[in-house]
C-alpha cells in the first residue's frame, strides 16, 4: 500500500513548511495501514484560508460559514475509482483550512501540527466512509478510529 498525497497550497496567510507537508502526507498514510487498506491510494489535499473554505462549504452544503475541514469522497461503500494512469484508488478531496487549524490549536491548548494532522485524519477516515454526524455510536467508533491514528503518529491528547 502507498499513498500519493498531493497537497496544493491556496492560501497565503499561513506558510506551510515542507515538516508540515511532510506531516499532512503521513496523516494520510497512517490512516490507510490503520484500516487496513489494500492497494495504492491517491488523495488531493488543499490547504486554503477561512475565506475560501466558508465559500467552499457555502457551495456545496449550504452552510455559509467557516469550517476547519471538508471532505470530498470519490467512492461510495468501499468502492473507488482507479486512476488508470497508475492504478491507485482515487479515494477524493480533503479541504483543510489552516487558519481554522491555528485558532483551533491555541483554543485547545495544543501544537498546531497535533490539529492539521488531526484534522486530516478525520478527513480521510470520511473518505474511507467513516461518519458521525447521524449518532453518537458512529462518533465513537469515529473517534476511536481517529486516536488509534493520532497514536501512531505520536500526538495523542
Amino acid at each position: 500500500m502507498s499513498a500519493k498525497v498531493t497537497i496544493y497550497d491556496k492560501q497565503k496567510k499561513v506558510k506551510l513548511t515542507d515538516d508540515m507537508r511532510k506531516l499532512i502526507r503521513k496523516a494520510c498514510s497512517y490512516t490507510l495501514k490503520s484500516e487496513s487498506f489494500e492497494g495504492d491510494a491517491q488523495i488531493d489535499v488543499s490547504i486554503v484560508d477561512d475565506e475560501q473554505i466558508k465559500e467552499i462549504n457555502s457551495e456545496c452544503r449550504n452552510i455559509n460559514s467557516a469550517t476547519d475541514v471538508l471532505s470530498f469522497p470519490l467512492g461510495e461503500n468501499g468502492n473507488y475509482d482507479i486512476d488508470l494512469s497508475t492504478g491507485a484508488y482515487m479515494l477524493g478531496d480533503v479541504v483543510l483550512s489552516a487558519e481554522h487549524a491555528i485558532a483551533q490549536a491555541e483554543s485547545f491548548g495544543h501544537s498546531v501540527e497535533r490539529e492539521m494532522a488531526y484534522l486530516t485524519v478525520h478527513s480521510v477516515l470520511h473518505l474511507l466512509g467513516y461518519d458521525h454526524i447521524h449518532s453518537d455510536a458512529e462518533k465513537a467508533v469515529m473517534r476511536r478510529h481517529e486516536e488509534k491514528v493520532m497514536t501512531l503518529l505520536n500526538l495523542e491528547r
